[in-house]
């Protein structure tokens, strides 16, 4: 007769070495919590990092200077080339690989960008004026039209400094969805990192040249080694280490008229010197001068 030879605390198999394997890999752990290597420890330095609060410039005079912190916003406007598209003022911001940013907490190069509607300055979407050549004594100086400059940008890292670049479009190097010339952001020092701003009304774009640049105000922003306009497209949507995000590149875009469309306008945002928690977008919009004579021509005063 078949007798049951083990009872319930009989042990079998590798027993003692699981245990041990068990003991090890905890005490791996912890030792790894400890040091902040854990994925998930390195991933929440990174977000920190990156969402980090920011405070923008004050523009004194109504002008842009070098040194000066600002936020790169593409303006709303109605999208009616395409169906779905995200609408609202639209900040550009770095954004690091999807996979990376849970394995690492330090930002692989070259870094991407998209562009999101957010107003509030964090370290990913502050971005810092240079002269072309980094030069610091040029510090506190106006900027004008047709001058080159450099942006840059932290991440929220200290001794970091990234520029915002671009290059000719090749086979293996373009924008994600668009396959048109892409943006990116590194810290290597070149002529790539150079830009200039543009008045976006093409009859008074010579005339301006050498003015200063105005802060809050719309503006082209055009790569000088490859004669391309910053762009967004807000109906390629891009899915990113924050969420949902849309594509920016390096493309002219013209209408019948030989005239930038809303896609390359942009406006470099400073700090409200009445509120140090918000910026030149919260202002609420002036009143209209005329207010009986845009009744009358709307109809509805008669």
């Amino acid at each position: 007769m078949a007798q049951n030879l083990y009872g319930p605390r009989v042990r079998m198999g590798n027993w003692n070495e699981d245990i041990y394997l068990e003991e090890e890999n905890m005490k791996d752990f912890l030792e790894k919590r400890d040091k902040g290597q854990l994925l998930i420890q390195k991933s929440r330095r990174l977000k920190n990092n990156l969402l980090r609060p920011m405070q923008l410039s004050v523009s004194q005079d109504g002008y842009i200077h070098y040194g000066d912190k600002v936020m790169l916003v593409n303006p709303h406007y109605s999208e009616t080339e395409v169906g779905v598209s995200l609408s609202g003022d639209l900040s550009l911001c770095m954004t690091p690989d999807e996979v990376q940013a849970h394995l690492s907490d330090e930002l692989e190069l070259p870094c991407g960008l998209s562009a999101v509607p957010t107003k509030i300055p964090v370290s990913r979407n502050t971005f810092i004026i240079f002269s072309d050549s980094l030069d610091t004594d040029a510090t506190g100086q106006v900027l004008w039209y047709g001058q080159y400059f450099c942006l840059g940008i932290t991440g929220g890292f200290e001794n970091k400094m990234l520029f915002l670049s671009s290059d000719h479009r090749t086979l293996l190097k373009s924008s994600k969805k668009s396959w048109l010339q892409e943006v990116y952001l590194t810290d290597e020092v070149s002529y790539r990192n150079c830009w200039q701003a543009a008045l976006p009304d093409p009859q008074l774009r010579l005339e301006h040249e050498g003015l200063p640049v105005p802060a809050n105000a719309k503006i082209l922003i055009n790569h000088c080694h490859t004669n391309r306009g910053l762009a967004v497209h807000r109906h390629l949507f891009l899915s990113t280490y924050f969420g949902k995000e849309v594509e920016v590149v390096a493309h002219t875009y013209l209408d019948s008229h030989k005239v930038e469309k809303p896609k390359n306008h942009w406006m470099l945002v400073t700090r409200n010197p009445r509120n140090d928690a918000s910026t030149m977008l919260d202002l609420p919009k002036p009143p209209v001068e005329d207010t009986r004579a845009v009744e009358q021509a709307m109809g509805l005063n008669e």
